[in-house]
């Protein structure tokens, strides 16, 4: 079986920069910078706020609404009438640039741009997302796109010099069945939490849910039991939110950067996959893993054209560890998604809400010896006509990550029908060496023509992309 180097290897560029809050969690040290903004002459702060004009107004594409928007975050320990100017400088001291890719940029995964307009014919416009990983080891998730051409070479489009972070939607919308839901798993049955959440309405938006719980907190008078329950019920909230980008700016741009505190360390391994309806319109999801520096919770990524994004939390008993990656549409009439419950197994899970999860089925443990140690997903199982394909990856003898596959019958996924019983990639050469050594690693990949099309990371610290003709795949498989 021959692999196809198509020669795009991603590197990681600190010089992309995102301005991020730089506020202490001490209160009394946000006082203090704060009085000495106030007590400088209108001249010094005019001369400071040029100098951080000239400094860094080049180092991104429009830096004032970001102090702006900083500002108003410590906003409420400032006297009201403050002038424009020295909004922007108070707000420019609490930002600080964060280089999102410094440490490595990998991980990818692959899907079909939803605009294919400009693609000739035997070409496919894609996205490609890719874990970013900055000082702290805080990953992001960044784009790139591209088209892979007739003769299956790939040639990415300019990427950005600047990162923008995406606005959040100030007043998200919630489902109350799918809320209720989520805070009776998390153990919140009691009065306190009905006393918030039945006032609700079906759909409640997070405004609406801040009254409830106001209202909730002055007739609990403050018992321990209210408060927790209102604090959790708040970070739930958090948890789940919108965003948005500006529709003029390119997808290299675009920056996914952790959000809620359940993310805080990171935005880790996004599977993204073009999900096809009942109806044959198609969506995107993504499944990512949230990281706090203590826990891991899978959350899920929603979209219809990379602009507009749903953050949403999974429910159910079966979300647990990380590697769950939703097939590319119904089979049997259900949502199925593969799994890694016990860090072991790779599992199978069906569901009549993409939400929803629990019951997960075995379907295949490690079989040979360089994925002795585990197995999971590589991204989305892949519709063929031989079988749904699922590219695998395996650890062996010495924590060495090998990137395999296997093949499930395409009416019942459930069963295994054939499998390589080597690596279809591992670690050689200067692959070995990176931020996570002998590590080769996907999130997702797709076909395009009679190649399998198969972005990788190196090692945690790059990607790459090769090609290989699908039916030679097949051929080097063997009956499971």
């Amino acid at each position: 079986m021959k692999i196809y180097p198509t020669g795009v290897m991603l590197h990681p560029n600190s010089a992309r920069v995102l301005v991020r809050p730089f506020i202490s969690t001490d209160p009394e040290r946000v006082a203090h910078i704060i009085e000495r903004a106030l007590t400088l002459p209108d001249a010094e702060v005019d001369a400071a706020l040029d100098r951080a004009r000239a400094d860094f107004a080049g180092r991104h594409s429009d830096i004032e609404p970001i102090w702006l928007r900083h500002f108003r975050k410590v906003a409420k320990r400032c006297p009201g009438g403050l002038s424009h100017t020295r909004q922007l400088y108070i707000g420019a001291l609490f930002s600080g640039e964060y280089a999102l890719e410094s440490a490595a940029l990998f991980n990818p995964s692959i899907v079909p741009h939803p605009d294919q307009s400009g693609a000739s014919e035997g070409e496919l416009r894609f996205i490609m997302s890719l874990r970013a990983t900055g000082e702290g080891h805080i990953s992001s998730i960044e784009f790139r796109t591209g088209t892979i051409h007739r003769d299956y070479s790939i040639s990415l489009d300019e990427v950005s010099p600047f990162v923008t972070a995406p606005e959040l939607d100030p007043d998200p919308t919630f489902l109350k069945p799918i809320f209720t839901h989520k805070l009776e798993e998390m153990g919140f049955t009691n009065p306190s939490a009905a006393e918030i959440v039945t006032p609700l309405g079906e759909r409640f938006t997070l405004s609406e849910l801040d009254r409830a719980i106001a209202a909730a907190d002055k007739r609990n008078q403050r018992t321990h039991v209210g408060r927790r329950t209102m604090e959790c019920v708040r970070w739930l909230a958090e948890s789940n939110y919108g965003l948005h980008f500006k529709a003029s700016m390119p997808i290299s741009e675009r920056i996914l950067f952790p959000v809620s505190s359940n993310e805080s360390n990171g935005i880790e391994d996004a599977r993204f996959v073009r999900f096809i309806n009942d109806d044959g319109s198609a969506h995107y999801y993504a499944t990512y893993t949230a990281y706090n520096g203590r826990s891991i919770l899978p959350q899920l990524l929603e979209t219809p054209d990379f602009q507009h994004f749903a953050v949403l939390t999974l429910n159910g008993r079966a979300v647990q560890n990380k590697g769950m990656a939703l097939f590319p549409r119904k089979v049997g009439g259900c949502y199925l998604m593969l799994s890694r419950q016990d860090d072991e197994n790779l599992f199978l899970m069906r569901s009549e809400n993409p939400h929803f999860w629990s019951d997960p089925v075995l379907l295949r443990r490690p079989v040979h010896g360089w994925e002795a140690v585990k197995i999971g997903n590589c991204g989305s199982p892949i519709e063929t006509e031989r079988g749904w394909l699922v590219i695998t990856h395996g650890v062996g003898p010495m924590r060495k990550y090998c990137i395999g596959a296997i093949l499930l019958d395409r009416e019942d996924p459930s069963r295994v029908v054939a499998q390589l019983s080597e690596p279809l990639l591992a670690p050689e050469g200067n692959e070995r060496e990176g931020y996570v050594p002998n590590v080769v690693y996907s999130c997702g990949s797709l076909v395009h023509g009679s190649r399998l099309v198969l972005p990788y990371g190196i090692s945690d610290s790059a990607s790459a992309i090769v090609t290989l003709e699908l039916e030679e795949l097949f051929e080097a498989m063997t009956p499971a």
